[in-house]
């Protein structure tokens, strides 16, 4: 799996309702009362005597040449992530892996949330600093805030859209004022949002990608920066943070490297040389055929598959139906006929991969069946405004009998696209009102070229003209940014609980904007309906509901091809690691609750 469009959304999950109260409260959550209560000492998934020290050294594919992961230009470097808890910097709250539904102050030390839901207040603690000592007030989150709205991603208007003004009512207390209290998610997603220093980006131009090392005040801080090779994070000593309950078993290594590789294979052969700690395999072949080696089975290796409830969302070969060639969903349904998934998983992954058929694929989010109930309730209205078979058949991809001989599935392409009126061209190439069936599938990881070409090579007995190309990962991620792409293989993370992200996968009105993630450039007005309808979901049942109802409209308009998913980690280290016995079913936490085995 390659291009993750969470940040951190496979993590952080949907209040609906959330505990309302307006005393003040260590924690959040959706329904009951949060896990740890406000005496809790540290988290189960966790070690709380685990040593400190060592290095953790780790991978990354491509390159970067920015340390500002908040804004579209550049790409960052690893370890940078921009919701929730990062390496370098701290966010109002961070969540429990082991409960999808509360979140637990951090640099807030209480938080307030009316019953009628119109706002959320933080009180900061006020002991909370950036690493050059100056504390961390309520002007530096309003600055974040705007910061982010103005000049950031935009990802993040999307995300804090309802959020009517931010008000400092103290220099340790930030007042976020809604419009209106519809929005269930906006109290706990503005919990997740990273703090920036004021006082130091005063003088700096944000919108500009920059190697300079930021000033953060989380765990770690930024030290040698090889641009586009290699990245240093060295522990913090004093980190103002260390002994909160929330951190207590954290953030255990002194220092977390990344070393970049260009190739997927040459990283493989140098976890095996020991350039690096651990690998999380994603390559179905590589787990099965590539680790049979002297490390392993003498044990200097430890492999390990560890099943997991992280909901695995969407992988597959998306459209971008901004160009002529896929406007018409008859083509888009027929290219699902080519791929042929049940002889290229035997071929290349041994069977291991599970089909995916949803875009909240492995949780309870994906529709099955035919609706009924609030499900049913929810779509009758759109009748006649999205395809009949929301209501008549379950969605599932084509399938072939595995022995590589698709004829069916290709007879059964040719057929549609024939009813469709597209007609075959002197050149072989299918043509329909001046348009080719001809068009281009870009990727920046190698790895995908065996599942790409017999794709290709069935798409041809069709009479459709289809090239694959790879390219480096800077050019990649400005050509996603830009939209520029006919096809391409993506993977579209969700959480447990989507909601206002969803705005930026689908919506009308972030079709246009570059570096939405509404790559597919969909421009439905009832998947907006359904998407601002979910959103202010009243409860888990209502919110079940509209994401199946919502998971319907884009499994029959084939926006996408689906690939597959598992639901385990294929886990790989090095024996001087050492990892918690449990591990929390959402994330292993390799880089926050791992160490390195005392000498």
């Amino acid at each position: 799996m390659r291009l993750f469009l969470f940040v951190l959304a496979a993590l952080f999950t949907t209040p609906a309702l959330a505990q309302e109260t307006t005393t003040p409260v260590h924690a959040l959550t959706m329904h009951g009362t949060p896990k740890y209560g406000p005496d809790f000492k540290h988290f189960e998934y966790v070690n709380p005597d685990a040593p400190k020290g060592g290095t953790l050294k780790l991978h990354a594919l491509g390159t970067f040449d920015s340390l500002n992961p908040f804004i579209i230009k550049g790409t960052p470097a690893a370890g940078q992530l921009y919701l929730g808890q990062s390496l370098i910097y701290d966010s109002l709250m961070d969540q429990s892996t082991d409960e999808p539904f509360s979140m637990y102050c951090l640099l807030c030390e209480t938080v307030e949330l009316p019953k009628d839901n119109s706002s959320i207040t933080f009180n900061l603690r006020t002991n909370a600093k950036w690493h050059d000592g100056k504390p961390i007030t309520a002007d530096d989150v309003i600055w974040s805030f705007n910061t982010f709205m103005e000049k950031g991603a935009p990802f993040f208007k999307a995300y804090y859209g309802d959020v009517k003004e931010v008000i400092t009512e103290s220099p340790t207390r930030v007042k976020f004022v809604f419009n209106g209290g519809e929005n269930a998610e906006l109290p706990l997603i503005i919990s997740q949002i990273s703090i920036l220093p004021k006082h130091y980006w005063q003088d700096k131009e944000f919108g500009q990608s920059s190697l300079v090392p930021p000033l953060g005040s989380g765990p770690y801080k930024v030290g040698a920066v090889a641009a586009g090779r290699s990245i240093e994070y060295i522990r913090v000593p004093d980190y103002w943070g260390k002994d909160l309950p929330i951190n207590t078993g954290k953030f255990n290594f002194d220092r977390i490297n990344y070393d970049y590789y260009r190739d997927s294979d040459v990283a493989l052969e140098a976890f095996l040389a020991r350039e690096y700690d651990v690998r999380d395999e994603n390559t179905a072949k590589l787990w099965a055929e590539s680790y049979n080696t002297p490390q392993i089975q003498d044990g200097r290796i430890i492999k390990e598959e560890i099943n997991h409830q992280r909901p695995a969302g969407m992988q597959g070969f998306i459209y971008n139906v901004r160009r002529d060639v896929f406007k018409d969903p008859k083509v888009r349904e027929a290219l699902a006929y080519a791929f042929d998934f049940e002889w290229s998983n035997k071929q290349f992954a041994f069977g291991s991969y599970k089909r995916s058929r949803s875009y909240f694929s492995n949780s309870e989010l994906a529709s099955s069946g035919l609706p009924q109930g609030r499900e049913l309730e929810i779509l009758d209205k759109y009748r006649g405004k999205v395809p009949v078979q929301v209501f008549t058949e379950e969605y599932n991809p084509p399938k072939s009998d595995g022995s590589g001989n698709n004829r069916t599935g290709l007879a059964k392409a040719k057929k549609i696209l024939d009813e469709a009126g597209w007609v075959m061209g002197a050149d072989g190439v299918h043509v329909k009102d001046g348009v080719k069936l001809q068009f281009e599938i870009i990727d920046s990881n190698p790895q995908f070229e065996r599942w790409v070409l017999p794709f290709i090579g069935n798409m041809e007995k069709l009479g459709i003209k289809a090239s694959f190309r790879v390219v480096d990962t800077a050019q990649y991620q400005n050509r996603m940014n830009e939209f520029d792409f006919d096809m391409t293989v993506m993977s579209i993370g969700q959480s447990d609980s989507p909601g206002n992200e969803q705005r930026d996968f689908w919506s009308s009105s972030k079709a246009d904007i570059p570096g939405s993630r509404n790559y597919m450039g969909i421009k439905d007005p009832v998947i907006d309906e359904i998407v601002e309808d979910l959103i202010k979901a009243k409860s888990r049942e209502d919110l079940v509901a509209y994401t199946h109802a919502l998971d319907r409209v884009l499994q029959w308009n084939y926006y996408a091809i689906p690939h597959w998913h598992i639901d385990y980690w294929r886990l790989a280290r090095w024996a001087k690691l050492q990892r918690p016995e449990h591990l929390s079913g959402l994330t292993p936490g390799i880089t926050d609750t791992w160490w390195e085995k005392p000498k």
